[in-house]
């Protein structure tokens, strides 16, 4: 699974998963922790339709942390003031860079989570369809 898809998955699972697969890794490994969890803000790139250019639309506030995992670095990033789940982020991407035995493990348990996701999120998009209002002219 690639890196991108499954930060995806840790950051919008409403449960504790990033924590529990963190915790987990951190039963049999020490880490090192290379930079604290820190705040710092980053661009933010939108593709404009009729040009089909990119700029940038402005700064949003991300936190921060990387960690080393047997020699191999893990980076976390996540929009807002989340000091801990960057670092749990950090140690899973370690993890995976290190191609530790128990990330083999995670792959059901991400796309479990992700099936999930993609439950909830259809639910809304349902309930927000029946409050759609259907605005029809009158012909005379």
């Amino acid at each position: 699974m690639k890196r991108r898809r499954r930060t995806e998955i840790l950051i919008q699972d409403d449960t504790t998963l990033a924590k529990q697969l963190a915790e987990g890794l951190l039963q049999n490994y020490t880490y090192r922790e290379i930079v604290a969890p820190h705040y710092g803000l980053t661009m933010v790139k939108m593709r404009e339709s009729a040009k089909n250019s990119l700029f940038y639309i402005g700064e949003v506030l991300v936190t921060e942390a990387k960690v080393e995992i047997n020699q191999h670095v893990g980076i976390g990033v996540v929009q807002g003031m989340e000091d801990e789940l960057a670092l749990q982020l950090a140690i899973i991407d370690a993890a995976y860079n290190a191609n530790l035995p128990q990330t083999k493990e995670w792959h059901d348990l991400l796309l479990q989570a992700e099936a999930e996701i993609t439950m909830k999120k259809a639910k809304k998009q349902a309930e927000l369809f029946e409050t759609k209002v259907n605005f029809e002219t009158m012909d005379n």
